[in-house]
């Protein structure tokens, strides 16, 4: 694999809830060295090391809390629970976060629900699944291959798996001889982020990184047929439909011939990244220098990345974000407190950085509604 970006001393967490600012501040840190695989496509951090992580309650990654993305997880419920006819079956959600999709899964098509995930927290969503949805605080691995589910569905989990091949066979193996059962995986795109230049988008939790070809391949490579790949959220997420292959592997579908253009948007990152990195950074310095003040709004992975990344610290002194469990603590690697919406009423900002564009006119809303009117930009 030939490593085209690197960034040293990042935070090993990115959503770890940090109490104080000198936690945030002294967190475990890595270093990021992406390589590609000109052959498969797979993308991946060659500097990782798991050792460092840690997937416990403490760990806030839900975006539930935002109208959009609730709507957004309603819609894809409903398709699948239409699609692949789950009325009265069983559902394996891996890395299941607090449950909000599984149950939301239950709930749409009477199922009956087992979910995966160490940082799960009891009681965090109000249930209305008449059938039972039970939560395991663990891993997904080979102790739990004996569960089997009609549908596995595993969100937002693969990329933070170093070792993707060996997860995605151990998931095959536990489904074993059953050939109707579904498997949806949703991951980013990693060909959005290089086009984009979106530096805020590679972080160290993130270790591995797809295209819906390097995708498909690889699940085709551990024994499934893949029945549908797509984007969905702004082109934000690829998704993938696929089921266990019996005898030979059905042909890759179109959307899989991408290695030629993948590698070029490799090239374009690499050769132009740099320029990205400092125009951010001479836009934040003259925000400072003129005696404005920024905000960030979203205090996710993709802030940490930006401030840390850019080596940010007093040009931006709060984040915004509407998760409630995230206010009063501190954002991981550069220390800006985290608050809530309501705070800009009394600092009245200059700017609001808007972390993610899907996010700007739900946030636009918000600030409307607070009669602020900010410059809004998005990265």
């Amino acid at each position: 694999m030939s490593v085209f970006y690197k960034v040293e001393n990042v935070p090993a967490h990115d959503v770890l809830l940090m109490p104080t600012r000198e936690v945030a501040l002294s967190c475990p840190r890595g270093d990021i060295g992406l390589g590609f695989c000109p052959s498969c496509g797979f993308i991946s951090n060659v500097l990782f090391d798991p050792s460092l992580h840690e997937y416990s309650p403490g760990y806030e990654a839900t975006q539930a809390f935002s109208p959009t993305f609730s709507a957004f997880a309603q819609r894809l419920a409903s398709d699948l629970v239409t699609r692949y006819d789950l009325n009265g079956k069983d559902i394996i959600e891996i890395g299941c976060g607090n449950g909000e999709f599984l149950t939301l899964l239950c709930e749409l098509g009477g199922n009956r629900g087992i979910g995966f995930d160490p940082a799960y927290v009891e009681g965090r969503v109000d249930s209305k699944a008449k059938e039972p949805v039970t939560f395991i605080k663990d891993y997904f691995s080979e102790e739990y291959t004996h569960y089997q589910g009609d549908f596995v569905c595993c969100r937002m989990t693969l990329e933070h798996i170093p070792d993707t091949a060996d997860f995605v066979h151990m998931v095959r193996r536990s489904i074993g001889d059953c050939p109707d059962t579904i498997v949806f995986f949703q991951v980013p795109d990693v060909k959005r982020i290089l086009r984009e230049l979106a530096f805020w988008d590679i972080y160290y939790e993130h270790c591995s990184y797809f295209s819906l070809g390097s995708l498909g391949r690889l699940f085709r490579r551990c024994g499934f047929d893949v029945i549908a790949l797509w984007k969905a959220y702004g082109d934000q997420y690829l998704m993938i439909e696929a089921r266990p292959s019996i005898g030979e592997t059905a042909p890759p579908l179109t959307q899989e011939d991408d290695l030629e253009q993948l590698a070029g948007h490799v090239k374009h990152f690499s050769e132009n990244h740099k320029q990205k990195l400092d125009t951010w950074k001479h836009y934040l310095q003259e925000i400072q220098r003129t005696g404005r003040r920024a905000v960030l709004w979203g205090g996710g992975s993709k802030a940490v990345a930006f401030l840390t990344t850019l080596n940010i610290q007093d040009e931006i002194e709060y984040v915004v974000d509407i998760n409630p469990h995230k206010h009063g603590t501190y954002l991981a690697g550069a220390g800006q407190e985290i608050v809530a919406p309501d705070f800009l009423r009394q600092y009245e900002p200059d700017v609001v950085i808007v972390m993610n564009p899907i996010y700007r006119e739900e946030i636009e809303h918000d600030l409307h509604h607070m009669g602020l009117a900010p410059e809004l930009l998005t990265v």
